[in-house]
């Protein structure tokens, strides 16, 4: 119950960091402390299953998980590359001063 709470509170201050940070690369970590809520609770369950004697079914739960991690980095590459391509052509890293969207 308590990898419960730490997962929801986990989610919950990466949510309040998306929703108040002015900054990019703020949103960015928060987004990531977002994902390590669920990959902390998905690692909970597969040690879970795997100890009631589910040994397949804690190796899909670890690869949702591996599945999770992946997502994860790949949102932080992507993001860090938008985040260097919009620094170069407006000059700013804040959310709030980006206000229009040129191709």
């Amino acid at each position: 119950m308590s990898i419960l709470v730490l997962s929801a509170a986990l989610f919950a201050v990466g949510l309040y960091g998306v929703l108040v940070r002015r900054d990019i690369v703020g949103v960015l970590a928060a987004i990531e402390v977002m994902m390590a809520g669920p990959l902390i609770l998905l690692v909970s369950v597969a040690a879970s299953v795997a100890r009631d004697g589910g040994a397949e079914a804690a190796g899909l739960v670890q690869a949702l998980g591996l599945v999770v991690l992946v997502v994860a980095a790949a949102e932080a590459a992507v993001g860090l590359a938008l985040l260097v391509s919009v620094a170069r052509t407006s000059r700013t890293s804040r959310v709030d001063e980006l206000t229009e969207v040129r191709g």
